[in-house]
């Protein structure tokens, strides 16, 4: 287990180097952690900042109504098996 943690940290941390040539082709914000040619129109940010704000909104939603679902309906479709009386068959 602890060899295989050492090789995730270790394949994470060479993935956020980004090489000089790829340093030289990113915004200010991009700069060392990506490699490639960086946004190539005056879109490509806008979208990748409003992708990033659904994507941190979902986030927070699933775990807001994974740790609280507020689910107290008495004709909730979770009640069909929290209330079954069908005898168990194992």
């Amino acid at each position: 287990m602890r060899a295989l943690l050492t090789i995730g940290l270790q394949l994470f941390v060479l993935a956020t180097w980004a090489c000089d040539a790829c340093q030289n082709q990113q915004p200010k914000l991009l700069k060392g952690i990506t490699h490639g040619t960086g946004p190539q129109g005056e879109w490509d940010m806008p979208i990748i900042w409003v992708s990033a704000v659904v994507v941190v909104i979902t986030f927070i939603l699933a775990v807001k109504f994974l740790v609280k679902p507020n689910e107290k309906n008495a004709d909730h479709i979770k009640r069909t098996i929290l209330n079954n009386t069908l005898p168990y068959h194992g």
